[in-house]
């Protein structure tokens, strides 16, 4: 058995993703659905984005109150090569100070 860390996503104070099961693309934690709080997450207006090998972007903002991090989470509902599947349907978060931090 292999021991993974717990990774975690704090934001406003919450926990909002915590998995032991995140996939690291480009320095990214990606966070399966089933490990992200929804309680806090929008859709958000930021237009989606195309990646050349992932697929099109959807984002989310983080909302607690009135406390929003607008365009800071992103997921590919629907990938489009095969090196992307491992990330379908996965979250990943915008880090800076005073947003959402993972925490490894």
């Amino acid at each position: 058995r292999r021991l993974v860390p717990m990774v975690k996503v704090e934001w406003q104070g919450h926990v909002v993703a915590e998995s032991d099961d995140t996939v690291m693309v480009e320095g990214n934690h990606y966070f399966p659905e089933s490990s992200i709080k929804k309680e806090y997450f929008a859709e958000s207006a930021k237009p989606s984005t195309v990646c050349p090998w992932k697929g099109k972007a959807s984002y989310y903002d983080l909302k607690e109150g009135d406390n929003v991090a607008k365009g800071v989470v992103w997921s590919y509902p629907e990938t489009i090569t095969p090196q992307a599947e491992k990330i379908r349907g996965h979250y990943a978060f915008y880090t800076f100070k005073g947003g959402p931090q993972v925490v490894a």
